[in-house]
């Protein structure tokens, strides 16, 4: 489960990437060619959702096929526990932007710091539970908690629905 908030933080970043790229289109270019950008952006969001969905579902399964978890790490815990209360303040401020502006992009990237907070918490949990108790199967289960929501929020962000305020 480390590796796959690892992983969130590199989408994160290429979502991140997309959302700048939609938005200095705007800039450019004015409103008209944004609605384009918009459903571009939005799209590359959803596939980026539906990557890490594929990526933790893939790690949970080969942990629990192999029948052992993340090792343990002090350092993996705490990035965690501070990336916990960082990404709901982060998600927050992007989702009220996004209904704001009326951007379906901006609101998948919001679903991604969703995602990375939702993934601290599991890794959290998890890390925890191997510490005291050993449960090695608890990353994979935790892991394939979270795939659920990931998919729920790719389909939204690919179809354009991601957000009913911001559909403009």
């Amino acid at each position: 489960m480390l590796l796959a908030f690892g992983l969130d933080s590199v989408i994160e970043l290429a979502s991140a990437g997309v959302l700048m790229w939609r938005l200095s289109v705007e800039l450019r270019h004015g409103q008209v060619f944004s609605e384009r950008a918009e459903r571009t952006a939005s799209r590359i969001g959803g596939a980026l959702l539906f990557l890490l969905a594929t990526y933790v579902t893939a790690a949970a399964a080969w942990h629990l096929w192999k029948g052992s978890g993340e090792q343990f790490s002090w350092p993996g815990l705490i990035v965690a526990l501070a990336a916990i209360p960082s990404m709901r303040w982060l998600a927050r401020r992007k989702i009220t932007i996004a209904e704001k502006i009326g951007s379906r992009a901006l609101r998948a990237d919001a679903m991604e710091a969703v995602t990375c907070g939702w993934l601290s918490f599991v890794v959290v949990v998890t890390l925890a539970a191997q510490w005291l108790f050993g449960a090695w199967w608890i990353d994979g289960v935790g892991s394939l908690a979270i795939v659920w929501f990931l998919v729920k929020e790719g389909r939204e962000a690919w179809s354009g629905h991601a957000c009913e305020t911001c559909c403009s």
